[in-house]
């Protein structure tokens, strides 16, 4: 089998080639606009927006992998979220046409279904709340379409949480290290409960939905559980660390008028700032998802939530 890995240059798609590099029964490429520090010998430049660039590298391929997305806070147009993530997505199932792939799999996003909604599973109404969840909601609409007239295809979208592991840079990283550094301010009461990802986790699914395609379409939430609270963020991250960790609180309505403090500064100095409205609106939302169905697939996590947080403490941290 050959996999195509786009957008395979990034966090994610870095260790989801090395777990499936390991069969020597797989071989795979990286199409990314960006070179790969890791797996160089096998990336091509290639770029979702370049129809042809990306018929040319899938020659050959059985299945794709489509990981590339305009996906932070802060991008600017957002027409990039449209462009990339729904363009993007009707240019990558034309150039599998051309050149005879029918198995897919498209890693969506939980954003999809919106802030602070009631543990969701897949087949909850979509409700994105930013551009980011549109335009990837947006993304699977196109496939979904797309499935209606190819019904010999192989299509999975999986729709992860917020993914977080050893390397990553993300807003767990920011939030551990602020906690680690005895330098975190909760914002609320910090009882909201925040699904997450273990990278180590979410490439092995994604593996193993590669291994067990067939035709038709299938959707997955993908979840570890359990649920943690930011409380429980801090109390495992105080344990695994054995350090005391102190906590400043402060109001859900101060550290929101602190996020539009910095958006109006963003907005005059045109950086792009750590903080924002959003990003406090986010991080004090609950994000709680439900993921049975990833679980009863015969899929089985390698790593527990707690391992996966002890293995990025440890590697980040030293402990």
């Amino acid at each position: 089998m050959k996999i195509a890995i786009i957008g395979g240059s990034g966090f994610v798609g870095t260790k989801l080639i090395d777990t499936l590099s390991v069969s020597p029964e797989t071989s795979v490429i990286n199409i990314d606009k960006q070179p790969s520090q890791t797996h160089a010998s096998i990336s091509v430049i290639g770029n979702v927006l370049d129809p042809d660039s990306l018929s040319h590298a899938l020659i050959g391929v059985n299945t794709v992998v489509l990981l590339a997305a305009e996906h932070r806070d802060d991008v600017s147009p957002t027409s990039l979220y449209y462009d990339v993530n729904v363009q993007g997505m009707q240019n990558t199932l034309e150039a599998m046409e051309k050149q005879g792939v029918k198995q897919i799999v498209f890693t969506s996003s939980v954003a999809i279904y919106g802030l602070d909604k009631d543990n969701p599973d897949e087949s909850f109404p979509a409700d994105p709340f930013n551009h980011y969840g549109k335009s990837k909601w947006e993304a699977e609409l196109v496939l979904q379409k797309w499935a209606q007239n190819h019904p010999d295809w192989s299509i999975g979208i999986v729709r992860p949480t917020v993914i977080f592991g050893e390397g990553n840079r993300g807003n767990v990283f920011n939030l551990l290290n602020q906690i680690a550094s005895g330098k975190f301010m909760l914002i609320g009461k910090g009882n909201n409960e925040k699904s997450m990802s273990y990278i180590g986790n979410i490439v092995a699914f994604l593996a193993f939905l590669i291994n067990t395609m067939s035709p038709g379409v299938r959707v997955y939430n993908y979840v570890d559980k359990p649920d943690f609270s930011t409380k429980d963020l801090v109390h495992h991250t105080s344990t695994i660390l054995g350090k005391s960790i102190p906590t400043l609180r402060i109001p859900y309505w101060l550290g929101m008028l602190g996020g539009y403090g910095f958006d109006v500064l963003a907005f005059i100095t045109r950086k792009k700032l750590p903080i924002s409205s959003v990003r406090v609106k986010k991080f004090c939302a609950i994000t709680k998802y439900d993921s049975s169905k990833a679980m009863e697939s015969g899929f089985q996590p390698p790593y527990t939530m707690q391992e996966g947080l002890r293995r990025t403490l440890a590697s980040e941290f030293g402990k």
